[in-house]
């Protein structure tokens, strides 16, 4: 789907996920270590090279990961980055539009984004992929930079009853220029340390499951699902990703970053 285009996925939008995920082709290797690789292609969408990160979960169930990727109220205990995440509407019980903010190490801007979310669990395979929209109830925040998903997603292949392929690709753009170091910061430091949260997360997730509203998962139980339905008057046909917020960042250096942001993550 393109940015902007508001739409129940279809089999094209998941196997467009799949071969990026498979797709060796023009990918550079920047990371490889402790059994996840991080690689990175230039694209003629963005300055911003595409991510790709891969690991295997030696013990985690596939279908574990995949609630822990979906539950938004675990996510608050886990996703360390993030200032606020909602469902904004739903679609259809398989795809709806939501909304999230990040914070970004100061004195670096916060980054947000609205996009439309789109699933399919095939048992093996499971797939979730977005991409940036525009909904009417979310225009442009002060204080933040409102970035663009051309494609993100995450994609588990089963291995195994307790083993698992986790992929995540993403081929986005934060917006405004920023310095070269934040972005190889981003895939030599970060991406291996988000996976290695989200692991943790997966190991906590049944425990804390257990005694928060442990059968309420509306993504695999859609009559669950409570979200307003999409309006299509609410979604702009124009996708203007416009910010007043100043979007040069380029002179931001390294040493003035807030240490204690990292350590965070």
């Amino acid at each position: 789907m393109d940015v902007g285009e508001v739409r129940v996925a279809e089999d094209a939008d998941f196997n467009r996920l799949k071969s990026l995920c498979d797709d060796t082709n023009g990918w550079k290797q920047e990371y490889n270590k402790n059994n996840t690789t991080v690689w990175t292609k230039i694209n003629e969408l963005s300055e911003f090279q595409m991510v790709k990160v891969r690991t295997v979960f030696k013990d985690i169930k596939p279908e574990v990961l995949y609630d822990v990727l979906h539950d938004p109220d675990y996510r608050k205990t886990w996703d360390h980055t993030m200032v606020e995440g909602y469902e904004i509407c739903a679609i259809n019980p398989n795809n709806d539009i939501g909304y999230y903010a990040m914070k970004c190490p100061p004195p670096l801007k916060n980054r947000d984004f609205v996009t439309q979310r789109s699933w399919l669990d095939l048992g093996a395979e499971k797939c979730i992929v977005n991409h940036s929209v525009n909904h009417k109830s979310m225009p442009i925040r002060k204080g933040y930079v409102r970035g663009i998903s051309y494609v993100t997603g995450y994609l588990i292949r089963e291995q195994g009853a307790q083993k698992c392929q986790f992929t995540y690709v993403s081929q986005s753009d934060p917006r405004g220029k920023l310095p070269a170091w934040v972005v190889n910061k981003a895939t030599q430091y970060l991406a291996p340390k988000v996976i290695s949260r989200i692991y943790k997360a997966c190991q906590n997730y049944s425990t804390w499951k257990s005694s928060h509203n442990p059968g309420h998962k509306p993504w695999l139980y859609p009559e669950q699902m409570s979200l307003p339905r999409l309006d299509l008057q609410d979604i702009q046909a124009e996708c203007e990703f416009t910010s007043n917020e100043s979007l040069d960042e380029s002179n931001v250096k390294e040493e003035d970053i807030d240490k204690g942001y990292v350590d965070e993550i």
